[in-house]
This record gives structure tokens, C-alpha cells and sequence, in this order.
């Protein structure tokens, strides 16, 4: 009997030394993934594991991977087009592959210096056209004459109406000293070309002034322009420098302000607020996420933002902590909408893979994705030359020092 089992056993485990080896012999195909074929498969696991929609925009996200694995890719430009498309299909259009270039562009903006000509772009979700968010003060663009909403029409010749912003981007920085030619085209002014000598940009985003309101208070102005890696040691730098010289209360302009870090806007929260909740992120398997702030705060001097339809991302972040937390008064526009988080992934060729993986709502539970936040005061007013910020015509500018005239901010 022990010897009839042993033999039984033995024929079991070469049947399945067997099988195990055929089997082997049939996936073996499905191993040997070309070096193309490991990438695309890669960005497929990075969604699959961190994408914030669990249904994928309500497709089988497996069979998105079969499907593009279905053969082997010609070059790498192939695989980063099979990429593209496998993330198209997503409908999110934060969720975005990045080469090379683009990732490193990214990683230097964000780290607070780039060459390049100094301009902040977005696509007119209307329009679909390159617009100017605004030039950086002080850079190229700047001194070229660029304003606020001008279109971008070609880069050096190029069309720009089938790029993608990271492409435009890339495109406009270079070498410094090299000269990029753009085709600008205005509102009333038709188009013209402009010939930008590239620079290296130093990425302060903070502007700071002391201002005296006509009755006498002293403000402080502080104009933030992004959120990078400076941003908050800048930020309370300016803020510590304007209490020395006597502010009484403060304006905050975020107009035009596209984001940037996530944890540079909880950061300037903290520089405002001596306690309570600064935002909540939320996952896809629903857990929720809290940042509060644990003071002491800069100031507790009255203070008032100013926002427009170009506040987006870390500025709504930042507007929406400090409004909830009556903070700050909102002063201009209802703010562009963006509620997602995104975390940047680097991949292994050198190319990048920024994924939606959260959501946020503001400390009262707000969900501001395409919504925005409106503003307690709401002012529009045209589009404004950058000489024109902070002075009589800023309609919005002139509200917000009303403001802090009157006994409810506390003043």
C-alpha cells in the first residue's frame, strides 16, 4: 500500500513537473515583453494600481492592456503613441504621459528655475488655443511685450494647434542666450511675431509691497504666481518683512495662479492659520486624507484673496482652506474648478507618468472639481495689463482695500 501511494505520488508530481513545463513552454511568449512592450505595460500597472476612477472610465481596463500589447511597437515613438492613447481613453486630461524632455521640464518648474522665455500657458478649454496665463516678471516674455491671454499661434514656425501644453512648453525652452520665435495673436491687434532671447528664469513666485489705503491702513500686497518649491519659504519671508514694517492687514492676489505642489499650498495655509482642518483628500477606495495646520500663524491680521477664473489646482486649495476657516475674505471671480490630485511618477527609459489619484474637498466638505469656488465679493472685470495689477483700474484690487476698510474682516 505505502509503496502502491509512493508510485501514485510520483506519477502525480511528473504530471506536474509536466504540466508545470508545458505550461511554461506556453506563457514563456507572454514573458519575453520587447523593451517597448515592458514600458507600456508598466505606465498600464502604475494606473491600474493608483488611478483614482476604480472603473477607468467605464471600460475594461485589462482589455486595454491586451489590446495594446496585442504586438510588438515599430520604436519607442510607437509605444509613447500607445501610451497616449491607452490613457485617452481615461477622459482625464491631467492623466498624462510625459517623455523625457517634458518630465524633466516639469521637475524644473516645480523646483523653482528653468531657461526658457518666461511665459505660464494653458489651453482655452473653449478655444482649444495656447493661451498666456501671464510672463513671469522680469523674464524675456516679459520685457518682449507678452501679456495676459495673448495666443500663441506657432513656436518657431510650428503650428501650435496640435501640440499639447508639455510639447509648447518644450518647445519654448532652450539654451540660454538661443532665440525662439513666436506668432502671437491679440484681441484688436491681429497677429505678429515676437523674437524672444531665452534666460535663465528665476522662479520666485512671490511679489511683495507694503501699500497705504487712502485711509491711512498699511496692506501688504503679496501676489503669488505658482506653487513650487520656493513658494512658501518665499511667501513667509515676505510676510515676516511686511509685519516689520508695520502691515496692518494684507491682500492676497492669486489671480492667474495655475497651482503647482500640493504640499507648498498646504504649507502657505499653515503660514495663515493657527489651527483647524486645511483640506481633505479622498482615494478610490475612499479613504480620506486630512492636512490641518498647527500654527502659530505669520499674522492674524485681517486678510483678503483675490481670484479669478485662472485660480486653479493648489490656489483653489489654498482659497478654499482659508475661506472655510474664515480666514480670509474671496474677492473677484469664481476660480477655474480643479478638485484632483496628481502624484508624478518616474519611468524607467527616463520618461514621466502624472496620475490622477485623488480628489479633494475643502475643510467644509466642498467639492470644487469643475465648480470652483465662488468668491464672497464677486467682481469680474476684463483681462488687465500687468502694469495695470493693484492700481485704480483693478477693479477687483480697489474691493478688496474697501474691505478691509469696513468692521467685518476686523479691521
Amino acid at each position: 500500500m505505502g509503496f502502491m501511494h509512493k508510485q501514485v505520488f510520483r506519477l502525480g508530481f511528473s504530471l506536474l513537473v509536466a504540466f508545470g513545463l508545458v505550461f511554461g513552454a506556453l506563457i514563456q511568449p507572454a514573458n519575453a515583453l520587447t523593451e517597448e512592450q515592458k514600458l507600456v505595460s508598466e505606465v498600464w500597472r502604475i494606473v491600474n494600481r493608483s488611478y483614482l476612477d476604480d472603473t477607468f472610465n467605464h471600460q475594461n481596463w485589462a482589455a486595454v492592456r491586451q489590446k495594446a500589447l496585442a504586438k510588438p511597437f515599430k520604436d519607442q515613438t510607437a509605444a509613447y503613441v500607445a501610451i497616449q492613447n491607452m490613457l485617452k481613453s481615461l477622459d482625464d486630461p491631467f492623466t498624462r504621459f510625459l517623455d523625457p524632455e517634458q518630465y524633466r521640464s516639469l521637475q524644473v518648474n516645480t523646483s523653482g528655475e528653468l531657461t526658457g522665455v518666461g511665459l505660464q500657458i494653458a489651453l482655452n478649454a473653449q478655444t482649444g488655443k495656447l493661451e498666456v496665463v501671464s510672463p513671469i516678471e522680469g523674464s524675456p516674455a516679459d520685457k518682449a511685450g507678452i501679456q495676459p491671454r495673448d495666443r500663441i499661434i506657432k513656436i518657431e514656425g510650428i503650428s501650435t494647434e496640435n501640440l499639447t501644453l508639455d510639447e509648447a512648453a518644450a518647445r519654448m525652452r532652450g539654451p540660454i542666450g538661443s532665440l525662439v520665435t513666436l506668432l502671437i495673436e491679440r484681441d484688436g491687434d491681429g497677429e505678429k511675431e515676437i523674437r524672444v532671447m531665452r534666460d535663465r528664469i528665476a522662479l520666485n513666485p512671490v511679489v511683495a509691497e507694503l501699500r497705504s489705503s487712502p485711509e491711512g491702513t498699511s496692506i501688504g500686497y503679496l501676489r503669488l504666481t505658482q506653487f513650487n518649491a520656493n513658494a512658501s519659504t518665499e511667501l513667509a519671508h515676505a510676510i515676516s518683512s511686511l509685519e516689520k514694517k508695520g502691515a496692518d492687514a494684507y491682500i492676497l492676489d492669486l489671480r492667474n495662479n495655475p497651482g503647482g505642489l500640493l504640499q507648498a499650498g498646504i504649507e502657505i495655509a499653515r503660514l495663515w492659520l493657527d489651527s483647524g482642518t486645511i483640506v481633505y483628500t479622498v482615494n478610490r477606495q475612499g479613504v480620506e486624507g486630512n492636512f490641518e495646520a498647527f500654527g502659530p500663524a505669520l499674522t492674524d491680521d485681517p486678510l483678503v484673496i483675490l481670484v479669478n477664473q485662472g485660480t486653479a489646482s493648489a490656489s483653489e486649495i489654498l482659497a478654499g482652506a482659508l475661506q472655510d476657516n474664515d480666514r480670509a475674505k474671496l474677492v473677484g471671480e469664481t476660480t477655474f474648478g480643479k478638485g484632483l490630485i496628481q502624484s508624478l511618477f518616474a519611468l524607467s527609459d527616463g520618461s514621466g507618468l502624472a496620475v490622477t489619484i485623488a480628489k479633494y474637498e475643502t475643510p467644509t466638505h466642498r467639492d470644487i472639481n469643475k465648480l470652483g469656488i465662488t468668491p464672497d465679493q464677486v467682481i469680474s472685470q476684463p483681462p488687465l495689463q500687468r502694469n495695470q495689477i493693484g492700481t485704480e483700474s483693478d477693479l477687483q484690487y480697489q474691493a478688496a482695500v474697501e474691505l478691509l476698510q469696513k468692521r467685518g474682516v476686523g479691521v
